[in-house]
């Protein structure tokens, strides 16, 4: 049973959907239209976890290249970088290994949050 949903907001819920799951291959779980078409709400899984979107502005200013939002855990870093960049993802750091046995990168999204994914699972 999950306890913590991260909830992320965007200008365009439903361009951040597509990009999301086109370039970090999350997939629908739900999503809600509004009366205009546009989405209200959605949840997006990746495994067995989920992230909340919803409208809201874009961010107050860039967030620097290391200040990650979300980190996502996954098991292949270096195809999972590949699919983000072929996608058009801001990649901000390129794969590396960490002292602590983790391979990590991170890329930036369409409204500008820097995701980080990597193999370290608390």
């Amino acid at each position: 049973m999950r306890s913590i949903y991260p909830v992320l907001r965007y200008p365009d819920v439903r361009a951040a959907v597509d990009f999301l799951c086109s370039a970090f291959g999350f997939t629908v779980r739900e999503a809600h239209e509004l009366p205009d078409g546009t989405i209200g709400h959605a949840e997006l899984a990746y495994g067995g976890d989920l992230v909340m979107l919803g409208p809201g502005p874009a961010p107050r200013a860039r967030p620097a290249d290391d200040d990650y939002r979300v980190y996502v855990a996954l098991d292949d870093v270096d195809a999972h970088h590949e699919r983000a960049r072929a996608a058009g993802a801001e990649i901000v750091r390129a794969p590396f290994d960490t002292d602590y046995g983790s391979r990590d990168y991170a890329a930036r999204d369409l409204a500008g949050l820097v995701w980080s994914f990597g193999t370290y699972r608390p």
